[in-house]
């Protein structure tokens, strides 16, 4: 055909090109889900280049005081004991009044200035402090949740009240796994109460992607273990041959259905036991460690001996291949560790359990050249007041201003990011939401949180659900 090609023309030859590119759609659509059905675990392509291959989430749960640790306010010592107005979110959420007076009360630690950043930190963390020019500490986080239990499942799942995936869950539907014979989000020593298993759970998400739990709060560390990962009374023979058997009865039943997606989760959760038979008890014996290392996160001290093992375990099980390790320090009493509505100097004795574990997991990564793509996530599901609590010896809940840190890939060392007010009680500078720090580490794992979706009840949900902002002034 010679001259110009009309618009007509060219729709009526095309169509059943256009008609094409949709049946290939569907079609690539049908092929990923298949892939997902047969290995939903394999990993998957990043939206873009990742900076971490890996999160270590050191929860410290309870809600650590800012104004005690990494949050220095020279206003504190100078207004101690003077009574002031302030908009308490508990006295809010229970009676609306705003202003009411409260009683200012200074830190019980010293402050000063610490490595080549000067960084202020306070003499609650010595071991923490020699790392501050790895650390980069965002002092304008806020929150949703006045109470532990909405706060913590908030600072978990993205929501306060609703059944939601876990960011772990999320993780791990996102990347895959870096090793099929271990789970990609392990959770170590969580706690039943303030969301429990919602805090590791997959909810709506296939069952695969849901965080396995190893040990409990409170439990002493040499306890952790998965149940019934070897079998003595039968050879590797014998139960191969009977894992293998039942690997193929399962298939035909798989063929058999038509919505396979709960047998799917099934099956392969039950074939990632038996792998795991192979590797997680060697991973989980820290008894190979050297006696340098076991010393450096504190195993043998009585103070720190506990939580050191966790977080050496942290390292091994990172070390090994899994995306997401949450080290929860919980004391499983019926209040949180770091709830200090009074006795404030209780806060020591949780530091000194923590300080030196987490200052040897810094240094043990970055010596291991780990540090470079991993991701250390420390914090709590809120901070504290600047003021005691009923003019009492304690500080009540703060959702309105504190901090967290982060370190290692992706993020600035030695770096500061936003301010809460002359009294460390309310974020006032370059504000971190809750929901933009979970869009930053996501996005470090190289997932956009606005395509990292999944439909459920026709709806696409994400962690982030309508809000998240990536917080590019810490980025490296």
């Amino acid at each position: 055909m010679t001259g110009p090609i009309h618009r007509r023309q060219l729709l009526r030859s095309a169509g059943c090109g256009f008609g094409y590119l949709a049946l290939a759609g569907l079609a690539a659509s049908e092929q990923a889900r298949a892939a997902d059905l047969a290995n939903p675990l394999a990993i998957r392509p990043t939206h873009f280049a990742p900076k971490a291959k890996r999160v270590i989430f050191i929860f410290m749960q309870g809600g650590v005081s800012q104004v005690d640790s990494f949050d220095y306010k020279a206003r504190l010592a100078k207004d101690d004991g003077k009574k002031m107005a302030f908009d308490d979110a508990r006295v809010i959420a229970n009676t609306g009044v705003k202003g009411s007076s409260q009683r200012v009360m200074k830190s019980l630690w010293n402050f000063k200035q610490h490595g080549q950043s000067g960084k202020w930190a306070s003499d609650l963390f010595p071991e923490i402090n020699r790392h501050v020019d790895d650390l980069c500490f965002i002092h304008s986080m806020h929150t949703e949740g006045v109470a532990h239990g909405p706060a913590t499942l908030f600072l978990h799942t993205g929501t306060t009240n609703t059944i939601r995936p876990s960011m772990g869950s999320w993780v791990q539907y996102g990347l895959g796994t870096e090793n099929a014979n271990l789970p990609g989000f392990i959770s170590l020593g969580p706690t039943s109460g303030n969301g429990g298993a919602r805090n590791y759970g997959n909810a709506f998400l296939p069952a695969v992607y849901q965080g396995t739990p190893i040990g409990k709060a409170g439990a002493p560390v040499s306890t952790f273990g998965i149940r019934n990962l070897g079998n003595s009374e039968q050879s590797l023979e014998t139960r191969s041959r009977e894992f293998e058997l039942i690997r193929q009865i399962n298939a035909e039943q798989a063929k058999m259905r038509i919505d396979r997606n709960e047998l799917d989760a099934v099956i392969s959760s039950y074939e990632l036991a038996w792998r795991m038979q192979s590797q997680a008890p060697d991973v989980l014996d820290l008894s190979r460690e050297s006696k340098a290392t076991q010393a450096l996160y504190g195993i043998g001290e009585s103070a720190t001996d506990n939580f050191g093992r966790q977080c050496l375990m942290a390292r091994r099980l990172s070390e090994a291949g899994v995306r997401f390790v949450q080290v929860t320090y919980g004391d499983g009493t019926a209040n949180p560790a770091w709830d200090q509505h009074s006795d404030l100097p209780k806060h020591g004795q949780h530091a000194r359990a923590v300080d030196k574990p987490i200052a040897g997991l810094l240094a043990d990564l970055k010596k291991r050249g780990l540090l470079e793509d991993t991701l250390i996530w420390w914090g709590s599901e809120f901070g504290r007041t600047p003021y005691a609590e009923k003019n009492g010896t304690g500080r009540d809940h703060n959702p309105n201003g504190f901090t967290v840190w982060l370190a290692g890939a992706g993020v600035k060392p030695g770096y500061a990011h936003g301010a809460t007010d002359e009294f460390g009680h309310k974020a006032v500078e370059n504000k971190v939401h809750m929901h933009d720090l979970h869009a930053t580490v996501l996005h470090l794992l190289g997932l956009d949180h606005e395509r990292l979706t999944y439909r459920f009840a026709g709806r696409d949900y994400r962690l982030t659900d309508v809000e998240g902002h990536v917080v590019r002034e810490i980025l490296s």
